[in-house]
């Protein structure tokens, strides 16, 4: 297994729909010592989730950040920007069993979740797991190696 302690940075960007729960992630993480960047948005005023989707996945893409963090109502469609990125691996995970299995076998480097899907308390649990869980490699990294191919 690779290191869990956790990643050195981390960015963080949202849309309207996920103002308050990306500000609770935010907090929490800042209260844990971990460095994080803030991309917005910074309110609840409504505005284009790509925008911020394609923030965080260029700087997670460039080698910039290790990992990056990217709420929306549902999730899926920062997902689906996220993940046009190359070396993005965007995992949307709105249990504890996908956020732990997207770090262990997908080694994901960004984790997505849906505002208005869970609430703060899951929410902060699967932040909590995604980031203290170790990518396992062996087998599991030739299947991302053909995938970062494609």
């Amino acid at each position: 297994m690779t290191d869990a302690s956790g990643p050195q940075r981390i960015i963080i960007g949202c849309d309207h729909a996920a103002y308050q729960l990306k500000e609770t992630l935010k907090t929490a993480m800042q209260a844990q010592g971990i460095p994080v960047t803030d991309v917005g948005t910074y309110s609840e005023a409504s505005m284009d989730y790509p925008d911020t989707g394609k923030t965080v996945a260029e700087k997670v893409s460039s080698g910039e950040y290790e990992r990056g963090i990217l709420i929306c109502g549902t999730g899926l469609g920062m997902s689906m920007v996220a993940n046009k990125y190359p070396h993005v691996r965007a995992a949307l995970c709105n249990d504890l069993f996908s956020a732990t299995m997207s770090r262990r076998h997908n080694n994901a480097n960004i984790l997505v979740m849906g505002g208005r899907v869970i609430g703060d308390i899951l929410a902060l649990e699967i932040l909590s797991t995604w980031l203290k869980t170790a990518f396992e490699a062996g087998r599991h990294q030739r299947r991302l190696d053909k995938f970062d191919s494609i």
